[in-house]
This record gives C-alpha cells, structure tokens and sequence, in this order.
C-alpha cells in the first residue's frame, strides 16, 4: 500500500516567484527574508522523499465559473497545463506541464465516492496558482506527478468548515489504502485573515492578526475540535472577506489527524497578509 510520508500546508502567495527572482532596484526588502524561510520549508518535503503529491487547493474562477460550481473536484488528467495569463501578466508566473498520477486520481475518486463524498471530476483540468505556487515553492523541478483536487472557498453556498476536515481523514485513508508502493506526500494551500478589494486589504499583515494567532495554534497542535468549535462559515467573514479560504487549513488538518503537532511551524508577516508554513511527519522525520 502507498505511505503518506508527509503532511505539508501552507500559504500560496502569487507573488513569491517575482519577489525572489527579482534583482537589484526591483528586489523587495523582505525578499531575502521570505527566500530563507521558502528554502528552509522547502527541505521538509525533500527529506520524505515523496515519489506523488496529492495537492489540494482552490480555483480562482479561472477554469470553474458560476455556471457550474462543484464543491469538490478531482483532477485525473495525464498532464496539467500551469499557469493562466492572468497569473504570468500580473503575478510573473512561469508557464509550465506537470504529470498526473492518473491511477491515484481514479482510486480517490471511486473512494471518495464510496465514502459519501459526490466529488466532481475534469480530465481536462488546467491548474491555477493554489497548486502552482506551492510547486514554486516546494517543488521547482516540477518532476513529480500531481493529483490536484479543488476545493470551493469562493462560491456560496459552501461546504461547512467540519465538512473540510471530513475530506480531508477521508483523502489520508484513500491514500494509504492505494495499492502502489509508492511514498505520498499530501499538500494543501490556503488563507489565514485576508481581504481582497476592502477597506483591510492593505497593511504590514493580515487584517485580523488575534485571528491569525488562534489559527495557527489551531493547526500546529492539532486542534481540530477547537478549531472546528470556533470557525462556522459565518464568522469566517469577521477576519477579512476572503478568509474562507482558512477551511483548506482545516482540510490539512483532517489529512494530519486529530491532536497532530506538526513537526514544522514557521510564519512571515507580509504585507496585507501573513504567511505560513507546516509540515506533519506521520511515520517520523527519518522513515
């Protein structure tokens, strides 16, 4: 059977890629400062040595429109076309192909299926910069084989924030009952307090940084009955307008388990946002 080797949830800041290739006059002050932390957390994904990344992140209205909303979609193509030209034009990200694990995408569909979960499909799916940057980030050879499931933050009605964490013990069960015996490493990106477009967008962090502190205690001791207690999909709008984006966290959550202390916690205040980064070693650091 195939090992979920690590855990890893994070951030995914478009703007991480020209920050850190930015030279000379261009270059933000804090891009050394964000290049360190990028290369330190980095290293936690290539010590598990992962042969398949599971990526769960959130499409940005780029290739899921109003049309037609799926709450959760499985991406089971052969190979993912990256990234949109809104991204290369105002983010300066690079244009990229990057393999699917057709055979995993297919066992956690009919899985997920089976366990009550009505997942959505594309064969045709083009990835947007929630998968994206952290293979920027995490992965820059892009060298090895995705599957991308896409969660809705953006479109309500949305699933319940318990929901999040449902699929997520469902993925890490789906996984480590995959009859490969390949290593797995399951990444998810999401948001801490952000705004887009209001009056909070703008700043040396995020705009709720007491809700910003809560939720990574949430995630780095494993509290997901705390967490779940607290956040409602309601009060997800009090820490900025696009803070929805907080239950793909909860998602990793559910993947780590109950009570999981991550193995790696870092954090950067950024400008109008704040960063952060974990990983969960479930068989221990050196397995």
């Amino acid at each position: 059977m195939a090992e979920v080797v690590a855990v890893i949830a994070s951030t995914h800041h478009p703007f991480y890629f020209r920050a850190s290739t930015s030279t000379g006059a261009d270059r933000p002050p804090f891009a050394d400062e964000w290049v360190a932390k990028i290369e330190r957390f980095r290293q936690t994904l290539t010590r598990a040595r992962a042969d398949v990344l599971v990526m769960v992140g959130s499409d940005h209205f780029h290739q899921v429109w109003l049309d037609n909303v799926p709450q959760f979609l499985v991406g089971k193509a052969p190979w993912y076309d990256a990234n949109y030209y809104n991204e290369q034009r105002e983010f300066g990200l690079p244009k990229f192909v990057v393999a699917g694990q057709e055979d995993l995408s297919a066992h956690i569909l009919r899985g997920g299926l089976d366990l009550g979960f009505d997942l959505a499909f594309s064969n045709e799916l083009r990835i947007d910069h929630s998968v994206t940057c952290p293979l920027i980030t995490l992965r820059p050879e892009h060298d090895l084989p995705i599957v991308p499931i896409y969660t809705n933050i953006f479109a309500p009605p949305l699933p319940q924030p318990e929901r999040f964490v449902k699929l997520g013990r469902a993925i890490r069960e789906l996984v480590e009952s995959w009859p490969a015996d390949l290593r797995v490493a399951v990444i998810g990106t999401g948001h801490l307090s952000l705004e887009l477009g209001g009056p909070r967008q703008f700043g040396p962090h995020g705009p709720d940084p007491d809700f910003d502190a809560r939720a990574v205690e949430w995630i780095a001791t494993g509290d997901i009955e705390g967490c779940v207690k607290e956040v409602s999909l309601d009060s997800l709008w009090l820490p900025g307008n696009a803070t929805h984006g907080f239950m793909d966290f909860m998602l990793m959550m559910g993947v780590a388990g109950d009570g999981a202390k991550a193995d790696y916690v870092d954090t950067l205040d950024l400008f109008h946002t704040r960063e952060a980064y974990f990983t969960w070693y479930p068989n221990g650091a050196d397995a």
